[in-house]
C-alpha cells in the first residue's frame, strides 16, 4: 500500500504541469532563472543588513536600512516561492530523497528562525545602537549567522543540480 504522502507527490509530478517543466526546453530554465533572481534579491538585501549588524557602516541606521532593504526582501520570496515550488513539483520524488534538499530546507527554517529571534531579542534595544556605535554581540551573531545560513542554503540549492 502506498504511503498517502508520497502518493500525493508522485500525483504533483506527474501533473500536466511538472511534465510541461521537465518536457519544455524552455519553460523550465525560464522558472530556474526567476528562482535564481529571487534568491539573489534575497541574499542581497539580507545580506547588506547583516554587514550593517556586523560593525561596517555604523553611520547608518540599522532601523532605516532595514526599512530600506525589507520591500525588496518581499519581492525576493514573491519570487522565490512560487518558483521554488514550481521547480519542487518538477522533481519531487528526487528532492524528496536527497539529503542536500532536506538539508537546503532545514538552513531556510534556521534562517527564519534566527531573523525572528533576532527580531524579538534585539528590537527593544535597537534605539541604543541603530547608528554610530558598534551592535551589541547579540546582533553580530545573528548577522553572521545569517550570513553563513543563508549562503549555505544557496549553495545546496546550486549543488542540487549536479547531485
Amino acid at each position: 500500500m502506498a504511503v498517502p504522502a508520497v502518493t500525493a507527490f508522485a500525483s504533483l509530478e506527474a501533473s500536466s504541469f511538472a511534465v510541461a517543466l521537465r518536457d519544455s526546453a524552455w519553460l523550465y530554465p525560464s522558472v530556474a532563472t526567476i528562482h535564481l533572481v529571487g534568491v539573489a534579491l534575497l541574499f542581497g538585501s539580507i545580506a547588506v543588513l547583516d554587514v550593517r549588524l556586523l560593525g561596517l557602516g555604523r553611520t547608518l541606521s540599522v532601523r532605516k536600512l532595514s526599512a530600506h532593504v525589507l520591500p525588496w526582501t518581499v519581492l525576493s520570496f514573491a519570487l522565490i516561492v512560487p518558483s521554488g515550488l514550481a521547480l519542487f513539483v518538477a522533481h519531487a520524488s528526487d528532492y524528496l530523497t536527497n539529503d542536500l534538499f532536506v538539508v537546503k530546507m532545514g538552513l531556510i527554517f534556521a534562517g527564519g528562525c534566527n531573523a525572528a529571534l533576532f527580531h524579538a531579542a534585539m528590537s527593544g534595544e535597537l534605539d541604543r545602537w541603530d547608528s554610530g556605535v558598534a551592535s551589541p554581540l547579540g546582533a553580530r551573531i545573528a548577522g553572521a549567522l545569517s550570513l553563513l545560513i543563508w549562503a549555505a542554503a544557496i549553495a545546496c540549492g546550486r549543488w542540487l543540480a549536479y547531485v
